[in-house]
């Protein structure tokens, strides 16, 4: 087994390679654009966040942002083609370079987003978003429509058409014959002012969170990423991991969940850590289906696992309105049950299989690991610390980046040289472009339903049709977020829902961070669930197994994210909201409900180590979720029923003569 160190220059791209083949439109000079475009948006960033003011630059919040658009959305236009070559009607290499069209689009927006940047304290000051000059009006309606493209690639079109559907709704508001549908109706010109130079549609609260939080907390993965943080983490989980039965499959839990800190990206996640776990779970036993499952499931665990989680998280912020530090304390408990549920159904299927462990003389020693790890464990308590010691939440991850390369550079054991910053500023690059331009296209879906006030309307609407009714309303919403995620990405699919669903939620008395979560989490289940599953699709791509049957499969392991989110709405100790004993109750007893839910799911129950029949398994895994319900009496009936089926299996293990499992 090589050391960390050893292959720390090649962790990022090693397992990426495979799957990820080079951009012929990223030639040597489109490289150095997508840098420099990187650079200047990361340092304006930075300017903005430390109040440092270069060159005499203190930009008002609009300026800002148009500036940050300027730096990132251009990479849009380089990385992704107009159209997706069909393989079997193309079959000619595509051409290297960004074509003329799209060069033309990246200087026509950049020009346009630098001028509104010079416009900015103007169009404030004088209300341009809904009375401006014929100039402002015209480059309104290009900057509309060039964004909507820009989502069309990030995105894809399903995106794309939901934005562009609603951010053209408000031209037809009042006409609409469904009376909670109606609004105010806007002309298309005064509708492009409202969308490109108002306060609440692409320039609005998400944006200008993802442009003061998120740059430098996706720099922070990609940079911890790039130096050498993938193999570290997976190294770490297989020295405390791997001697137990199944454990390759729980190296590829805690390795995922590892990745996911970082990343907070399902599909990247799959495709980083997918390459080195699922080959060593298929050589453990597992099948190609269940290896595919299990690193599906636990990388999809990215966008819900503090400290970064994912895009949608970040937006939780400005329509929330709490710091950053704040959601991630929300999000912990519910982060731990997922994972552990995970790893709890996997220990009972290794046990029903007799999967054992790898030899110890085979994996690395968890002394090495440390010691040639320990920046990246300093590096991630350090950004935690700072978290939650800082006044300024968005400044932490650049002190965390700066400690992580100045170690790059003075250590020995890490190659950090020219080639691995060159690649570390282009997925930078990329990841930022594609990220911030899906924000600003989906902030039209808040700007539209903003403009035309349909969305308190709908909210308020929706609690008369289920007449006041929790359990519907979050049975509705779980279903909304479920269908809408299928089709859109985690962040375009929170948008419209935190202004739609959220404050019917909320207007039930549920803690407003206990709402916008529930979304989160029942927006991300479809990474891994039929019929589109796109985590689960790209495990498969590398187990070669059946894509549906991977995602059916992951269903079963990821099945405490489709129970939690109802748990911690219903209890929202669960997400921090409370006194600290009524917090450590709660945790304590979701402990137990997952266990009992995952022997359910399994078919195993570790505390009498043995097979239970499909009876017990309905009565523990009822118990498992009476006890995430907050009243005692209901949590007291659960235990007594895991209890019931925990004696059960015990007397049928007596009766058997069986012997315990041995771990």
């Amino acid at each position: 087994m090589s050391s960390t160190a050893t292959h720390a220059a090649e962790t990022p791209e090693a397992p990426v390679s495979s799957v990820d083949p080079p951009n012929p439109r990223l030639t040597a000079f489109w490289k150095v654009v997508v840098i420099v475009l990187t650079l200047l948006g990361v340092g304006g960033t930075m300017n903005q966040v430390f109040f440092w003011d270069l060159f005499g630059l203190s930009l008002p919040t609009n300026s800002f942002l148009y500036l940050i658009a300027a730096c990132f959305l251009p990479i849009v236009f380089i990385v992704y083609p107009l159209r997706k070559k069909d393989a079997e009607e193309d079959t000619s290499p595509p051409r290297p370079g960004v074509p003329w069209y799209d060069i033309v689009l990246i200087v026509a927006f950049i020009a346009m987003a630098l001028w509104f940047t010079v416009k900015g304290p103007v169009i404030t000051e004088f209300g341009w978003s809904l009375v401006a000059p014929t100039s402002a009006k015209v480059l309104s309606v290009l900057y509309w429509l060039m964004v909507l493209e820009m989502l069309r690639r990030a995105a894809g079109l399903i995106v794309a058409g939901l934005a562009a559907l609603v951010s053209i709704y408000p031209m037809f508001a009042g006409e609409v014959p469904i009376v909670f549908l109606q609004g105010i109706t806007y002309d298309p010109v005064t509708l492009a002012q409202v969308h490109v130079m108002g306060t609440e549609s692409i320039h609005g609260l998400p944006l200008q969170t993802a442009a003061t939080i998120l740059v430098g907390f996706m720099l922070f993965g990609v940079v911890l990423q790039h130096t050498g943080g993938a193999l570290f983490f997976n190294d770490l989980a297989m020295a405390i991991f791997g001697k137990f039965r199944g454990g390759s499959a729980k190296v590829s839990v805690a390795s995922s969940a590892s990745m996911g800190m970082m990343s907070g990206s399902a599909v990247s996640n799959v495709l980083t850590t997918g390459p080195m776990t699922i080959p060593a779970m298929v050589k453990a036993g597992f099948s190609p289906k269940t290896a595919g499952a299990v690193e599906a499931t636990a990388s999809s665990g990215g966008s819900i696992t503090p400290p970064i989680m994912g895009t949608a998280a970040f937006l939780m912020v400005s329509f929330v309105g709490v710091p950053y530090t704040e959601v991630l304390v929300a999000a912990t408990i519910p982060a731990i049950l997922y994972f552990l549920g995970i790893y709890i159904q996997v220990d009972g299927y290794s046990a029903l299989r007799d999967l054992r462990g790898t030899p110890k003389d085979l994996l690395p020693k968890i002394r090495d690991v440390l010691v040639q790890g320990w920046p990246y464990i300093i590096a991630l308590a350090l950004l935690t610390v700072m978290l939650m010691t800082m006044p300024s939440e968005a400044q932490v991850p650049f002190y965390a980046i700066v400690l992580l390369i100045g170690i790059a550079l003075i250590r020995p054991s890490v190659t950090f040289g020219r080639r691995e910053i060159v690649e570390m500023l282009l997925d930078a690059g990329k990841s930022l472009g594609q990220i911030i331009g899906i924000i600003a296209g989906v902030g039209l879906i808040l700007g539209g339903l903003s403009a035309t006030g349909v969305a308190l309307s709908l909210s308020r609407d929706l609690i008369v049709l289920v007449g006041e009714n929790l359990i519907l309303i979050l049975i509705a919403g779980a279903a909304a977020c479920f269908v809408l995620g299928m089709g859109l990405t985690i962040s375009a699919a929170y948008v419209f829902l935190a202004i739609v669903m959220a404050p019917a939620i909320t207007a039930m008395g549920v803690p407003p961070i206990a709402a916008h979560l529930f979304i989160i989490y029942w927006a991300s289940v479809s990474y891994i669930t039929p019929p589109v599953g796109l985590a689960a699709f790209a495990a498969a791509g590398i187990s070669k197994a059946s894509p549906m049957g991977t995602s059916i499969e992951a269903m079963k392991f990821g099945a405490v994210k489709y129970i939690v989110p109802f748990g911690f709405v219903l209890n929202p100790a669960l997400v921090a909201q409370g006194s600290l004993a009524e917090i450590a109750i709660a945790f304590v007893c979701s402990i137990v409900g997952v266990f009992a839910l995952a022997g359910a799911f399994s078919g195993y129950v570790q505390f009498v180590e043995a097979r239970i029949p499909l009876v017990l398994r309905v009565l523990i895994g009822v118990g498992g979720f009476l006890i995430f319900l907050p009243q005692y009496s209901i949590t007291l009936a659960g235990v007594g029923l895991i209890a019931v089926a925990l004696a059960g299996a015990f007397v049928m293990k007596r009766r058997a003569g069986a012997g315990a499992v041995s771990n």
